[in-house]
Parts: structure tokens; sequence; C-alpha cells
């Protein structure tokens, strides 16, 4: 039995990172951690609970909330994949909506928001043997991750691959505009915020999947998973 490993994937919004680990785990037999829906469910306590107004976000109120929040992952039976939990509250169908989605980055982008999620997911990562996809995990969460892949797409296919997803999730009212503006003013917040901004770890191995179907970045994952366990072996 090889030594287990941390496996850390980082990119831009909707280019399939969490798909990719989601495959990935299952095929090894890891656990995965989907940072980003942590971020959504953080997000989503703060549209109930109005920290996020018009006139912006009460940072105040949510940090001082924030003790109270706990963040966890359940396994859905059918899918044998996490689901979400807020507070033991399953909202892995909530954190998918676009209302989270376009309050998403600037939530993330609070330093005291970091700070918390990022000492949650070190906590998960101890035992190693873990898939995480985010913004950061490479470069804040773990720096010393044995495998490290950074997945990039053009804005407008990662557009058009949400779209495609919601419009498969039986969203009526999607447009493809809105879609792609807000793609393109994440990547804009997710890598320019002060605290762990969306880079490339200088480790990282580059995938870029614009014009890959899903079995072909899967088989490009696996391959570099096999390889990575097979050094680390020798």
């Amino acid at each position: 039995m090889h030594s287990k490993i941390i496996v850390a994937l980082d990119g831009h919004s909707s280019c399939g990172k969490s798909t990719m680990a989601k495959w990935l785990s299952k095929q090894v037999g890891y656990i995965y951690v989907d940072t980003g829906a942590m971020y959504r469910a953080v997000t989503l306590f703060a549209l109930r609970n109005k920290f996020i107004t018009p006139e912006g976000i009460d940072e105040a109120g949510l940090k001082a909330a924030l003790k109270d929040v706990t963040i966890s992952f359940k396994l859905d039976e059918e899918t044998k994949l996490p689901l979400t939990c807020l507070n033991g509250e399953v909202v892995e169908h909530e954190i998918r909506l676009m209302e989270v989605s376009n309050n998403v980055s600037p939530i993330a982008a609070l330093p005291f928001v970091r700070e918390v999620l990022t000492a949650q997911q070190q906590q998960m990562g101890k035992e190693k043997g873990i898939v995480m996809d985010g913004r950061d995990i490479g470069t804040a969460v773990f720096p010393n991750a044995e495998l490290k892949i950074f997945v990039t797409a053009s804005a407008e296919v990662r557009a058009q691959r949400r779209y495609d997803e919601l419009i498969g999730k039986g969203e009526k009212d999607v447009n493809f505009e809105e879609i792609l503006k807000n793609v393109q003013e994440r990547d804009y917040i997710d890598s320019h915020r002060e605290v762990n901004p969306l880079r490339q770890a200088e480790d990282a191995l580059v995938l870029d999947n614009s014009n890959m179907t899903k079995d072909e970045q899967n088989q490009w994952l696996l391959d570099k998973f096999n390889e990575r366990i097979e050094k680390l072996r020798n």
C-alpha cells in the first residue's frame, strides 16, 4: 500500500476542477473536499442572516457570527459524493444558485473568512489521502502538497459550461452574457484579493482543458497521480 498524498487542485471558477477532483478521489479511494462549497456555504449563511446588504457586507456582524458556523460534508448514499452541510443542514442545492455565485468572491476575499476556513481545511488534510480543490490550496492551504494541479480554460468556454450545467439542472432564467460577466468578475476578484489570491504555485502542473473532453482530462489527471505515487515509491 502506498503512502497517501495530498492532491491540490487550483484554478479559475467553472473550469471543471470539482468534477475532476470528485472523479479522482473515487478512483483512488481518497476523501474529496470541495473548498469552493465551503465559501459558498458561508456566503449562503451571510445572505440568510442579512450580512450582505445593498450597501455592502456587514463584516463585523459576519465575523462575530462565524464563530458558531460549522461547515461539514456528509456522504450522499446514492451518488457516493459529499453533500455540503451548514450547521448540519444539507445546503448542496442552495449554494449553487446564482445569488450565491454573485456574492461568493467578495465573501471569499475577506481575510477572517479565509483564516477560519483555511484552518478547517488544514485540519481535514492532517491524515493525507485527500483531494482538495479551490483557489489557494497549493499556495496557502497545503503548500507542501505532493501533487499540485492548476486548471484553467478560456472565460468563454467556462461560461458556456456553466450555462449548459444550469440549463441541464432545469434553471429557466439563464443568460449567457450574465454568466460570462460573472466568470470574468470572479476571475478578477479572485486574483486581485489581498489574502491568498488565486495564482499558480511554482511547482504546479498546468492543465488547460479548453479543448479537452472530460475523459481526456480525467485520464491526464490519473496519469499524473500515478506518476507521482510511483516517484515517491522509488
